[in-house]
């Protein structure tokens, strides 16, 4: 009858093994110690249902090579500190795109308008599955999208509206709505 032996023993027996593992995958001492530890206590709870036939060292040297990697994986995640700031952007002071008068106007749009519109132009969604998103009809779908582009021509147009001797081709052509 095959029978475990105490895990201190598979410690001791298998430690120098797993430490090259880890050792190999990282770069430093402090690395290779943490995912040592790691193995070994993710070893210790899953222990008692390893069968007594297992292969020991190919199961640990498994665990050490995943550990070790979700070390360099952490550390690739961290951030990582610097002597000074970067420069800020040279369009600092630019208005952010969600200032624009499309955007403010889009903002105006009523719930139901502003998310058929979004989900249409800006997701390309198909109004049966816009439909599905707000809860109702393909065709009321349809119809808060028109709307909504609707309300947004409307608003968009009034500033050309303050000079009605202009025309927008004049506009664009004198370069004066920039």
């Amino acid at each position: 009858m095959n029978t475990k032996e105490p895990f201190e023993t598979v410690v001791s027996r298998h430690g120098p093994v797993v430490w090259r593992v880890c050792r190999a995958v990282l770069s430093t001492h402090a690395d290779t110690e943490d995912a040592w530890s790691e193995t070994f206590l993710a070893a210790l709870r899953a222990y008692p249902e390893l069968p007594a036939t297992a292969n020991v060292q190919a199961w640990l040297v498994t665990i050490a090579h995943r550990k070790a990697i979700d070390v360099v994986r952490a550390r690739s995640r961290a951030a990582v500190p610097v002597a000074s700031l970067p420069e800020p952007p040279a369009h600092q002071d630019d208005r952010p795109e969600h200032d624009s008068p499309l955007w403010v106007a889009v903002a105006a749009l009523p719930p139901r308008q502003r998310h058929a519109v979004a989900y249409r132009y800006l997701g390309g969604l198909p109004y049966r599955q816009i439909a599905e998103l707000l809860g109702g009809t393909p065709e009321a779908a349809r119809r808060a999208a028109a709307d909504g582009v609707a309300s947004l021509r409307r608003t968009l147009a009034e500033p050309l509206v303050e000079s009605p001797t202009r025309t927008v081709a004049e506009t664009h052509r004198t370069g004066e709505d920039r």
